[in-house]
């Protein structure tokens, strides 16, 4: 059987290699997929060649070991139905739609246990928001929003606005979003965000906020977040900038102010929250806020698979058109 894999091999440069798979062994089950959501932010770092080549990809996931160095295969949010099955295999795992953290690809083995059953009223394009939807999940976590805050957030790609969708079901005293594409501020404002502005137009916000969001993957946010944020506020640091580096005035107000810098990655959960929560748990809600806010209404572009470096050059050149583009395989 052959199979198509997508592979970073340098900067800008994407290629589809089509190759033989193997079939399943174990408790090992093969996933033909469907959709395939393409990250705006640690993927097309990686397709700029603006990721960091030694770092470790992702020493959580199974499917994304190695590190970020080309030649690469990445991507985290794969949907399809289970076709084949190994002989230690669960049964009931065939003919299942299922949502799998794996690098694009048009069929895949992995796992049982790498697999998450999807339920069947959920549409699959939906699913494909799920590492985002958790992702937003920790941001609430660990910034812990309390009713009544005056809450800010940089950056309305699809992670920052499904967690200005999240902090809209909060009764806060206010929600203020800050994106430079005028599609994310309107987008934002559906959402539930109050007020949604442009970088330019947020002078009045200086040291308002007692929680200060900054998902922008822009380091000059990370210094605008805290210019917003109050006396003995939280700057919740839930973007990674690569290779790039933030240059912060970390002096005069910020010294006297006691403002907490907390850095979000959804990889671990908050030794806080640890004795009560675990992976499962944290998906399981993924899920259900999947179905409550309806995120597939921010699909803005359908790929097919052999157009891949189309829908990538999209993203890079004009971010101003897109929120979530993804990759459609034939059925």
């Amino acid at each position: 059987m052959k199979r198509r894999a997508l592979v970073f091999t340098g900067p800008r440069r994407v290629e589809i290699l089509e190759e033989s798979g193997a079939a399943p062994s174990g408790n090992q089950v093969l996933v033909r997929t469907r959709y395939s959501g393409i990250s705006a932010g640690t993927e097309l770092m990686i397709y700029r060649g603006e990721a960091p080549a030694d770092m470790p990809a992702d020493g959580n996931l199974p499917a994304l070991s190695g590190t970020l160095g080309f030649p690469l295969r990445f991507g985290y949010a794969a949907v399809g139905e289970v076709v084949a099955l190994g002989p230690q295999a669960p049964p009931e795992l065939q003919d299942t739609a299922v949502f799998a953290f794996h690098p694009h690809a048009s069929d895949f083995l992995v796992s049982a246990e790498e697999v998450i059953p999807l339920p069947n009223n959920l549409p699959l394009e939906a699913a494909l928001f799920l590492p985002n939807m958790e992702t937003a999940i920790n941001f609430l976590h660990d910034g812990a929003p309390l009713a009544g805050e005056r809450v800010v957030v940089f950056g309305q790609g699809v992670v920052g606005l499904l967690t200005t969708a999240l902090l809209g079901r909060i009764p806060l005293s206010s929600l203020v979003t800050v994106d430079r594409y005028p599609k994310r501020r309107e987008a934002s404002l559906s959402f539930g965000a109050q007020r949604s502005l442009d970088p330019t137009e947020m002078q009045g916000l200086q040291g308002q906020a007692d929680l200060t969001y900054e998902l922008s993957g822009d380091p000059a946010g990370l210094s605008q977040a805290i210019t917003a944020t109050g006396y003995d506020g939280r700057v919740v640091l839930g973007s990674w900038y690569g290779t790039k580096r933030a240059e912060l005035e970390l002096g005069g107000s910020f010294h006297r102010s006691r403002i907490r810098l907390l850095s979000s990655q959804v990889s671990t959960i908050s030794s806080q929250l640890s004795g009560r929560w675990n992976k499962r748990r944290r998906l399981d809600f993924a899920l259900q806020m999947i179905r409550a806010i309806q995120p597939a209404r921010l699909i803005t572009h359908r790929f097919p698979f052999e157009h891949a470096a189309d829908a990538f050059a999209l993203l890079a050149e004009h971010p101003e058109q897109t929120l979530q583009v993804i990759l459609t395989f034939e059925g």
